[in-house]
């Protein structure tokens, strides 16, 4: 990892790389305290760069992300400085390192072309990378209700689901295909070229991946009532305000051939608003087991 520390000359501060970069989890962050949201954002920082580097165009991606993975993993190898302000913040708020090491698995598997399979593929794939955070998530809250686990698995399922739909152009390009071959079996290259014969079977399949999605965010939302009660308002928000990405482009018909689309600040104010009744204090039921069906034997699970 010593070729990355070359690139990192003026270091940004955590909330900045959230300000930047995260621009819906930074929304959501301001209704935290600041030290609830400070943490937030360190955790945020180490995805970040784990994630750039994924996507990035450094050389070695691979051996480097391996690099973290096996710091994380008990070696004493460097892997960088954000890698240790991670390790500090673990060990700080009981952050389970198993969750850290899927993640770094999902980053390691996508250095390769990909071309999920099937819905389970995908699902084990979105837990990897985001089901993950989750769990990261509810220890840097302060949650002790291990019940809330599961429903934090399935924000992060939501939230990856809705980025897939988001960046079906984007991540073509670099050719990734996350939409199911089950669902529409085109590989990335036809998906990136956006010929207009491609428009209706892909948006068809990305129709089907926000209906998935919205299953993990209506459980999300009850188990967010397991929360402390300071945390509750700012991850609805988060949650309110991620979902509406893929609600805008159901209300634009799906167009994923132009591009990504964005929530406007306008709306992200009003939504943060409706999210108020949902504090309202909710019997929380027993998870959907069947949410987790093809998530067996991963972190949380």
């Amino acid at each position: 990892m010593e070729n990355l520390s070359h690139h990192v000359l003026l270091k940004p501060v955590p909330k900045q790389v959230l300000a930047q970069n995260g621009k819906s989890f930074y929304w959501a962050s301001l209704f935290l305290g600041t030290k609830l949201a400070d943490r937030v954002a360190s955790l945020y920082q180490f995805c970040r760069f784990v994630d750039d580097l994924a996507d990035g165009d450094l050389p070695n991606r691979e051996e480097s992300l391996a690099d973290i993975r096996a710091r994380l993993d008990g070696s004493n190898r460097p892997a960088g400085p954000e890698v240790e302000a991670f390790m500090h913040l673990a060990k700080e708020n009981g952050i389970p390192l198993i969750a850290a090491r899927e993640l770094l698995d999902g980053m390691i598997k996508d250095q390769q072309p990909t071309g999920v399979i099937d819905e389970a593929e995908l699902l084990r794939y979105c837990h990897a990378v985001a089901g993950t955070v989750g769990l990261m998530m509810c220890r840097l809250l302060k949650c002790d209700n291990q019940r809330a686990d599961s429903f934090a698995i399935d924000l992060g399922i939501a939230m990856q689901l809705t980025n897939i739909s988001r960046d079906v152009l984007e991540d073509a390009k670099m050719g990734r295909r996350y939409l199911p071959a089950s669902w529409v079996d085109l590989p990335a290259s036809e998906i990136a070229a956006a010929d207009i014969d491609s428009h209706q079977p892909i948006a068809i399949a990305v129709d089907r991946l926000l209906d998935l999605a919205e299953g993990y965010y209506q459980s999300a939302l009850l188990g967010i009532q397991l929360l402390p009660f300071r945390s509750r308002l700012s991850i609805i928000v988060a949650l309110r305000v991620y979902r509406q990405i893929g609600w805008v482009l159901k209300r634009r018909s799906l167009p994923w051939w132009k591009g990504r689309v964005f929530v406007t600040n306008p709306e992200k104010a009003l939504l943060s608003l409706r999210s108020l009744g949902d504090l309202k204090p909710l019997k929380v039921p027993a998870h959907k087991k069947e949410l987790h069906q093809h998530l067996q034997g991963l972190a949380g699970v």
